[in-house]
């Protein structure tokens, strides 16, 4: 039973964060003058578009993963090196800007909310499970392993890794399952996560003290 509301939470939380990432990278390659991504479909807020199979089972239960990889055209960019690097980087920076939106939901209604309200109580909750599922989907696609954004971002960057990438292939995406169901990444990216959540959360009771302070208020979180 509490997994199955563990689970409410978590299901809307990888929603959002599955669509922001995906629709970021369209939007950036777009932005650089790539029709393809808006052609194929993939600027918009149907999740249904935008899911792996295997990246959104990964989600649910080890609170990473990854989603279908938006099709782009690099040759559209007037820099290509430097396009594919902002269109690859586009996803994970997106998801940590509504993780902090997320905390910073989050500090108000702990701040002004009761806590004899119910919907205030979860909305709290789907607060935090937002801001954990984003900060977990950008640290965990910032890691230099294909598919994973990072990846393309040191293949740019590193010709000589680009061609290791490309010479195994699919290989990499199994060994990165392979390492997610043995839980050998589960300790370092906890810790990473945990770390970039007490900064957000620091830097939001930080803002929110000064927008009080300004307005006239006494309360800090």
């Amino acid at each position: 039973m509490a997994q199955l509301g563990s689970l409410l939470f978590v299901a809307p939380a990888i929603l959002i964060a599955i669509i922001c990432h995906e629709c970021a990278h369209g939007w950036m390659s777009d932005r650089l003058g790539d029709p393809t991504p808006r052609a194929s479909g993939r600027l918009t807020l149907n999740p249904l578009r935008h899911l792996d199979l295997w990246g959104t089972l990964c989600l649910l239960f080890f609170h990473v993963g990854w989603a279908k990889p938006v099709p782009i055209n690099p040759n559209y960019y007037k820099d290509r090196k430097k396009g594919i690097i902002l269109v690859s980087l586009a996803g994970p920076v997106m998801n940590f800007l509504v993780a902090f939106v997320s905390v910073l939901l989050e500090g108000v209604l702990v701040k002004y909310g009761s806590y004899n309200s119910l919907p205030v109580v979860i909305l709290i909750q789907l607060a935090e499970y937002s801001a954990r599922i984003n900060i977990g989907l950008g640290v965990f696609n910032l890691i230099p392993v294909p598919p994973l954004d990072g990846s393309k971002v040191l293949g740019e960057l590193s010709p000589s890794v680009n061609r290791l990438y490309r010479k195994w292939g699919p290989y990499w995406q199994w060994g990165l399952l392979l390492l997610l169901v043995v839980g050998v990444l589960s300790v370092p990216l906890s810790a990473i996560d945990g770390a970039v959540y007490n900064l957000m959360w620091n830097g939001a009771a930080r803002l929110l003290r000064l927008y009080v302070v300004g307005g006239g208020g006494t309360g800090v979180i």
